[in-house]
């Protein structure tokens, strides 16, 4: 038998990194082609990649949590007739560089002699195979340089942010890992003032020259390193891995960009209520049940219309708002393993039965663990709502690169004045987050009472529905 390495693929959307979430094999299992071997992770979604021929497993790439980028083996097996080939253990690649020496050595020796070789500056195979370095900052990482860093998604898009090449950040995560916290100290170091001289009187003279040997600056004082509180009994330590850790850093990441500001309103959603209390049974029809939140989604899609700058996306690095030409809002949904957002393509383009039924498709992959890549990611507004445990009110964050979000809460009887007249009215609060340096205030407010003036006459969406 030989052997065949299996590399991770390029998913597609500009993942360049996925995490081993589970494996569905291990070593010495018998799988046909096609078999399901390992859910990965990316920004995007969680995939299950199969098989891509039937063998038997010699070796897996990477354990659970590990990141592994883009043409890294993830799984070798041994195909063919015969009897499995041992797999080679994961060793990064030799250098290419020749040896000048005309002595031929082996074994770990004559790696130590390449290592030391080719670390020496001025050899001439060395300059020749490898590009001139780029200088690093002054006060940075002392030159250090790598040409292949590792990092996450979040920590690249910062890096870009900051005008920072993450080729001169030392790591210190696992497997070499740039972290946000080396990027942090990078920028604190490259950023330093070049020191200051003063000369004292005493010593300027017109008569004789002075050379001052300037003292060496001290070095500025280190940040205390964090200090993990003490472990009490019982206590236990849960790694952030998988779809819990994409929300730590994308909460993370929104937060520290976006600029949040909140607006909070009441809307009397009587009438919305008994509007879809007579239409519930031609939904039930369809097979699907009808919930508040499909006119919320029509709603949201109407006002988008008349405020286009608020579908739209932010490009940071570019300095560009992507005003979107379409309408695919993101719905948030809870799982067990956390919160996702799934989106609702096209929602201008279907109807309120329809909307209603795509939502509970999307509601039921992501609680089962089977939601589709292309459900995920490339929304442009995002709807969170948490039904009966909504609360009074919430500041919802904004699911960056977007530039608004509207939370949702529970609809409540309450007093409400109509005319001269204190009724009993269903009464729920929208709270909208904006993202304060693309969207004004009064824009977020504007946008924020169109919402509530469709939900509150809900007949106008019946009639301007395109």
């Amino acid at each position: 038998m030989s052997n065949f390495e299996f590399k991770l693929p390029d998913i597609g959307e500009g993942v360049t990194e996925g995490e081993i979430v589970n494996w569905l094999i291990k070593e010495g299992d018998t799988v046909r082609e096609d078999q399901e071997m390992v859910e990965v992770m990316t920004d995007k979604a969680t995939v299950t990649i199969g098989a891509p021929k039937a063998g038997t497993v010699v070796r897996l790439g990477g354990k659970v949590g590990e990141i592994v980028p883009v043409g890294q083996v993830l799984v070798v097996l041994a195909v063919g007739g015969g009897a499995p080939a041992v797999a080679a253990p994961a060793v990064p690649a030799a250098p290419t560089t020749p040896a000048p020496s005309t002595q031929k050595q082996e074994g770990p020796a004559a790696t130590a002699v390449g290592d030391i070789r080719e670390s020496l500056p001025g050899m001439s195979a060395f300059a020749q195979k490898k590009p001139a370095l780029a200088p690093a900052p002054a006060g940075s990482n002392g030159g250090y340089f790598n040409e292949k860093p590792l990092a996450a998604p979040a920590t690249r898009k910062l890096a870009r942010e900051m005008g920072v090449d993450l080729r001169h950040v030392q790591p210190s995560g696992p497997a070499s890992r740039v972290t946000r916290e080396d990027l942090e100290r990078y920028a604190v170091r490259g950023k330093s003032p070049a020191p200051v001289i003063h000369l004292p009187p005493a010593e300027v003279s017109v008569h004789h020259a002075v050379t001052v040997v300037p003292q060496a600056e001290a070095p500025p004082p280190k940040r205390p390193e964090p200090v993990a509180p003490p472990r009490a009994l019982g206590d236990q330590r849960v790694p952030l891995r998988g779809l819990r850790k994409r929300i730590y850093e994308n909460m993370a990441r929104s937060k520290h960009t976006a600029a949040h500001f909140t607006y909070v309103d009441e809307c009397d959603a009587s009438a919305l209520k008994a509007l879809r209390d007579r239409t519930k049974a031609f939904a039930e029809r369809d097979g699907v049940k009808l919930t508040f939140l499909p006119f919320i989604v029509k709603a949201v899609v109407s006002a988008l219309k008349r405020h286009p700058a608020l579908n739209c996306l932010v490009d940071d690095a570019a300095g560009e708002m992507v005003l979107k030409g379409g309408y695919d809002i993101g719905v948030a949904a809870a799982t067990e393993s956390g919160l996702m957002v799934p989106v609702v393509r096209n929602a201008d383009r279907l109807s309120i039965i329809e909307i209603a039924g795509e939502l509970e498709r999307l509601s039921a992959d992501a609680r089962a663990g089977k939601i589709r890549k292309e459900d995920l990611g490339g929304s442009s507004f995002t709807i969170t709502s948490l039904g009966k445990l909504g609360g009074l009110f919430a500041t919802p964050i904004v699911n960056y690169p977007e530039v608004a979000i509207l939370g949702v809460h529970e609809m409540k009887r309450r007093p409400v004045v109509k005319g001269d007249q204190i009724v009993i009215g269903d009464v729920m609060l929208l709270s909208l987050s904006f993202d304060h340096r693309i969207i004004d205030g009064h824009v977020g407010a504007a946008f924020a009472q169109e919402i509530i003036g469709l939900l509150e006459e809900p007949e106008r969406l019946l009639v301007s529905m395109a």
